[in-house]
């Protein structure tokens, strides 16, 4: 309903990005351009500088920029209002999601969620957990789930349940027989291992930081990999032994491809929604949070 050259403007404002808006707004990059000139061509003055393919407002575009949100702000108050009188449920939510999360944990919970509200349109945005903190951070996306602690003491971080990481070993590995193994015990076979921003990798850093203050250890990574599955696959092939998401070897474990190990202490990790502080939440969001807190619920006593 708003004023297409506006939201536009603001998109690209906010990324200082013409092709960052572009994939946002689902538009070619062209069409954005367009409507930013035609803003401009409004105002009679320029909005943007270009330079070295960089942009910045100029001082112009700061005070439209400053008016455009506060115009949204009035928008998402007036929608938040009128849904609330008539119970509507409805629009777009941009959802960013780390990649265990994103395979595993979200499309049982956007699937409920879209069959109980079908005009709702959910796009999601797949990335490590650093990369979701920063889209976040960046107004890419509206709400983030992450597998790791957020330091981020501007945005809201609302825990759902705590992840149990396991141990996992091909099945004629010398560790597959254990009923339960160490951090300390993995780190002395070839270990296989998330990137780095990864929230696994992240708490196994941090535990080992604690525990290093007692005992010298140090993790040698002996294959870094992108995703769960390629993880997975890898430990399958005997290269080496990994520590992953209970929540991700289900079918593994079933087809007896992989050796789960509990590991002592236990090790646990957060799944947390993420956002940032705001006045007011579109309703939307709203409802999808008191969803997940459902779902949340039931998970931990599952």
């Amino acid at each position: 309903m708003a004023d297409r050259r506006l939201q536009v403007f603001h998109t690209v404002a906010r990324l200082l990005s013409f092709t960052k808006a572009a994939e946002t707004l689902h538009m070619t990059q062209p069409a954005v351009t367009f409507q930013v000139r035609q803003l401009e061509e409004y105002f009679n003055t320029r909005l943007f500088d270009r330079t070295h393919n960089k942009i910045s407002l100029t001082e112009a575009g700061e005070r439209v920029y400053g008016y455009a949100e506060q115009i949204f702000e009035l928008y998402g108050q007036m929608e938040n209002a009128v849904r609330e009188m008539t119970g509507e449920v409805s629009g777009d939510l941009i959802i960013g999601a780390s990649t265990t999360i994103a395979e595993y944990m979200l499309p049982p919970l956007l699937g409920d969620f879209k069959e109980q509200y079908p005009d709702v349109d959910i796009h999601l945005k797949v990335a490590n957990t650093d990369g979701i903190v920063h889209m976040v951070e960046s107004n890419v996306i509206d709400l983030g789930v992450v597998e790791a602690p957020v330091t981020n003491k501007n945005l809201v971080v609302e825990h759902c349940r705590n992840d149990q990481l396991v141990a996992i070993v091909p099945p004629k590995h010398p560790l597959s027989e254990k009923k339960e193994t160490t951090i300390e015990e993995m780190l002395g076979y070839p270990f296989i291992c998330r990137e780095e921003g990864s929230g696994t990798r992240e708490v196994i850093a941090e535990f080992l930081g604690e525990r290093d203050k007692e005992h010298h250890i140090e993790m040698t990574v002996g294959m870094e990999l992108g995703s769960p599955e390629a993880v997975k696959g890898a430990v399958e092939a005997s290269m080496g032994v990994s520590i992953v998401s209970r929540a991700t070897i289900q079918k593994e474990l079933q087809l007896g491809t992989l050796v789960s190990i509990p590991i002592k202490p236990i090790l646990e990790r957060p799944f947390s929604f993420v956002h940032k502080k705001q006045k007011f939440r579109k309703r939307l969001m709203e409802t999808l949070l008191e969803f997940a807190g459902d779902y949340c619920d039931g998970e931990e006593g599952s």
